[in-house]
């Protein structure tokens, strides 16, 4: 693309390098410009690359001055990044600039992730299986009566490892009915022997995500999260069997060149026709790369072509109120026209 003006810190990081909460990064005519305030200024011009910062004050004022400087007709923006007053003067202001208003533009143009991307993506995915596994352990020996509070920040410290890496997004521990909700919020509830477990959380490494979600079942001997589960209760067992059967079918369908809500309607299809359709509320996947919820998404409404070098999960789930749910979610990349399991 060649002009744009984006307030994404992940599009900043992705362009240069490095990123901070008020700046605007332009680019024109293949120049970038990295444009914030005093604050950041030195620690930009020290650790970005291929730019050149500019300070100022008033980041909106020093890109319209360098927008009329630099002559250009044409540019992008994204609408779901400004304020209305923002984006309003903008086009005031600058009457002869035609806006290009293209929602996620930065998100399509990181889409096809390079090999060293899908490389750092992998790192954050086996660091956060080694968290989950830990976390499984903590639980079987030390979990048994403690709250969701508790549990929730307790889970944070064994992927954080002590500061040493960043989340990817507040995890998700929840027990039970309170599992019944796709992003439950943790409760008083207590961890009982023969209570199900959903967890779902994530890592970075090197900026770049990773998101998985486990469901389990806690027995005496204690809980391990993986994608095999038994459970007790056969109505349990049976949706469980079902998620996962969406799951591995979607997996083993994808294709580059499908559109992305077909293989949402594959997965969908599987739990519709076992007769759970109404209990899964929510999209199959979404793209992962340095936004944890990115291009693609996997939709029912999303007709996007799905191309090797893409990586998103996939994550069907039932949702049963009151009672329990189950989400299962893996990270996948198309290679070489189907799915590797990253």
């Amino acid at each position: 693309m060649k002009n744009f003006i984006t307030k994404s810190q992940s599009a900043q990081e992705y362009e240069c390098g490095y990123s901070c909460d008020n700046a605007l990064l332009v680019k024109i005519d293949g120049g970038l410009f990295f444009i914030t305030d005093g604050r950041y200024a030195l620690e930009a011009k020290e650790r970005s690359r291929n730019c050149e910062v500019i300070e100022g004050g008033d980041i909106f004022s020093q890109t319209r001055k360098l927008l009329r400087k630099s002559g250009i007709k044409a540019i992008t923006i994204d609408p779901l990044e400004f304020m209305h007053s923002d984006y309003c003067a903008f086009k005031n202001k600058l009457t002869y600039i035609y806006f290009h208003i293209v929602a996620n533009f930065h998100q399509k143009i990181r889409s096809v992730k390079k090999e060293s991307e899908i490389e750092k993506i992998k790192t954050a995915v086996n660091e956060n299986k080694g968290a989950f596994d830990r976390f499984a352990d903590f639980l079987s020996k030390e979990g048994l009566n403690k709250t969701e509070t508790e549990l929730h920040y307790t889970a944070k410290g064994f992927l954080e490892q002590n500061g040493k890496r960043k989340l990817s997004f507040d995890p998700i521990f929840a027990i039970d009915e309170n599992a019944a909700k796709p992003h439950a919020l943790p409760t008083n509830k207590r961890l009982n022997a023969c209570s199900t477990v959903l967890f779902d959380a994530g890592t970075r490494y090197e900026g770049y995500c990773s998101d998985r979600t486990r469901t389990a079942f806690f027995y005496e001997s204690g809980i391990l999260f993986d994608a095999k589960q038994r459970f007790p209760n056969p109505l349990k067992q049976k949706i469980y069997d079902l998620v996962l059967k969406a799951h591995d079918t979607a997996i083993e369908s994808v294709r580059a060149g499908m559109e992305a809500m077909e293989l949402d309607r594959i997965a969908r299809e599987v739990i519709e026709n076992g007769g759970y359709g109404e209990f899964f509320t929510h999209s199959l996947g979404h793209g992962v790369g340095l936004d944890v919820h990115e291009e693609p998404f996997v939709n029912k409404r999303n007709d996007l072509t799905l191309q090797n070098g893409m990586v998103f999960t996939i994550e069907p789930g039932i949702y049963i109120p009151n009672e329990f749910g189950v989400r299962i979610e893996d990270i996948i990349t198309l290679k070489n026209n189907s799915a590797e399991i990253l």
